[in-house]
């Protein structure tokens, strides 16, 4: 039983960076997203 605890800890920390790495990446790409969601709207 205490073997899953660790397991589920290190799940959890692996998806917490993961999440981080993409907040970095979103910030710098926010006004690029932005332009692209106003073109596919424009196409509509």
């Amino acid at each position: 039983m205490s073997d899953t605890i660790y397991y589920i800890l290190g799940v959890l920390a692996i998806i917490y960076i993961a999440i981080l790495f993409k907040n970095k990446r979103g910030s710098r790409n926010r006004k690029s997203r932005k332009f692209m969601e106003g073109k596919r709207r424009h196409e509509k």
